[in-house]
């Protein structure tokens, strides 16, 4: 009995052609992230001895990123094609602890980006102080976050198991909605790797733009020298505000969907409402590379040198 109940849990339970349209676009996006986020690494390495502090936390979105491509697509795209979930409820588990893993540590890499940029652009006075050790100090703090909180299914404080459309795996929403210990878990994700990080980051961004403005008379009248630094600072700036509106623009309606599974008859709500947001989530692989390449001069001119 317990077979059968698994076997339609990893039976896809969306039309076989949304599914191999989901492949599609899964192939695409996998394709788009690898090349862009290994490209991304190579030019940094490239450039390794220019690099500055803050960028560490740039080049630590390009190997999450990295991650989450190299661990999810390939198994998503073949279950995707075949329209079931190919790899059993042990893989089911590691693909979800990866997704989980990768996802939050982006999400968490990006907060502390938003972080920085802030206190230098606001308080330049403290955030020229920053340096290599504290780059590394706060990457190894983003990932130590996201560990904490996708280990916790597997020491059984929520679970991972099946997505409702069955080609993928995620935090079991069906039993979040029927255990409070398991819906606890997932009202701390909710809170702590997606309400926090938001108001952190439109926060941060919020006081930037603020003194960006406020300041900008003044900025006419600086030499040139000080011109060309803001405008380092502004093309930052403009990065990583796109970075973080492309990731949560990727990452919110899984999020709201994930609630009202949690929380709200989860039976009502149809599988493709699920399939859909998790294409998006898995579309945020590909928007670093894409903007970080793009807005920087200096990358991009090495990157045309060297490729």
């Amino acid at each position: 009995m317990a077979s059968s109940d698994e076997d339609m849990a990893f039976h896809s339970n969306i039309p076989a052609p949304l599914d191999i349209m989901v492949a599609v676009v899964y192939s695409i996006f996998g394709v788009c992230s690898l090349f862009g986020n290994s490209t991304l690494l190579y030019v940094s390495y490239k450039k390794k001895h220019l690099l500055k502090p803050a960028e560490y936390l740039i080049i630590n979105l390009a190997v999450s990123d990295l991650g989450l491509t190299v661990s999810l697509y390939p198994m998503a795209i073949t279950s995707s094609f075949y329209h079931r979930w190919l790899y059993g409820k042990t893989m089911c588990s590691l693909y979800a602890f990866c997704g989980m893993l990768f996802g939050l540590c982006s999400l968490t890499t990006l907060t502390l980006l938003s972080t920085v940029c802030f206190v230098k652009v606001c308080y330049p006075f403290y955030g020229n102080r920053f340096n290599s050790t504290h780059g590394c100090l706060l990457i190894a703090c983003a990932w130590v976050y996201a560990l904490l909180f996708a280990s916790s299914p597997l020491a059984s404080w929520g679970k991972y198991g099946a997505e409702p459309y069955g080609t993928a795996c995620c935090i079991d929403w069906r039993l979040s909605n029927q255990h409070p210990t398991a819906r606890s878990y997932t009202l701390a994700l909710f809170i702590f790797c997606y309400i926090l990080p938001c108001c952190v980051i439109l926060t941060s961004y919020s006081g930037i733009l603020a003194v960006l403005h406020s300041s900008r008379k003044k900025m006419e009248q600086h030499t040139s020298r000080q011109t060309h630094m803001t405008s380092i600072q502004t093309i930052i700036v403009k990065l990583s505000v796109a970075v973080c509106i492309g990731f949560l623009a990727a990452w919110s309606p899984y999020a709201v969907v994930s609630m009202l599974a949690a929380f709200g008859p989860v039976d009502n709500i149809p599988p493709l409402a699920f399939a859909l947001p998790a294409m998006f989530a898995k579309s945020s692989t590909i928007y670093n590379p894409i903007i970080y390449l793009t807005l920087r001069p200096n990358i991009r001119r090495m990157m045309c040198r060297n490729l």
